[in-house]
Formats: C-alpha cells, sequence, structure tokens
C-alpha cells in the first residue's frame, strides 16, 4: 500500500502557478514531517518545503512565492506555487516521516518556459 500519493505539476510559463498534492495513507497526524524536495538530472535532491506540527519552513528560493496547506478532512496537504521560474524546472517528490521510517511520493514533473 501506498503511504503517500503525489499529483500535480505540469508545464507553465514564468511568472505561472502550478499546485502540487501530496495525500497520505490514513491521517496528516500520524506523520511528520511532510514536504517536498526537487531533483533535476545529475544534480541532489533538494530540500524546498516542509510542514511540521503546524510550523512550515521554505528554502531561500522559494520563500515568498510558494505556500504550503493542509486539507484533514482530505488527509492532503498541498504545496502552491506562484512567480514560477525557469530554474524552478525539476521533478518534484513529497516526503513524509512516520514512526521512524521515511516515505516518498512519486515524483511531478514541473516544467517553467522562459
Amino acid at each position: 500500500q501506498e503511504q503517500l500519493v503525489g499529483s500535480g505539476g505540469g508545464l507553465v510559463q514564468a511568472g505561472g502557478s502550478l499546485r502540487l498534492s501530496c495525500t497520505v495513507s490514513g491521517s496528516l497526524s500520524s506523520f511528520s514531517p511532510i514536504g517536498w524536495f526537487r531533483q533535476n538530472p545529475g544534480h541532489e535532491r533538494e530540500w524546498v518545503a516542509h510542514i511540521s506540527g503546524g510550523h512550515v519552513e521554505y528554502a531561500d528560493f522559494v520563500k515568498g512565492r510558494f505556500t504550503i496547506s493542509t486539507d484533514n478532512a482530505k488527509a492532503t496537504v498541498y504545496l502552491q506555487m506562484n512567480s514560477l521560474k525557469p530554474e524552478d524546472t525539476a521533478t518534484y517528490y513529497c516526503q513524509a516521516w512516520r514512526g521512524g521510517a521515511v516515505f516518498w511520493g512519486q515524483g511531478a514533473q514541473v516544467a517553467v518556459s522562459a
């Protein structure tokens, strides 16, 4: 059984917006933190943002542009990405921890054209 199901992504022009979703098995409260990483071919996966105990943190390169929100009824965490830049192009992966184990969702392709 998949613990995380990620969705969203797509192709947008610079300045546009996309929203990623990460739905967990069970309830959001059983996972902490929950967040996103991104990766481009030939590069290491880098942390983007996460939420833990209601506290949200963002990487400097997305602060003011990306926002995490949650829907407990849907057991889903969202990453709203605004003012997208070409350098935001990557595969985005949601990640969550539960009981000392880390889980990853499938990647979502985000492509931002200049």
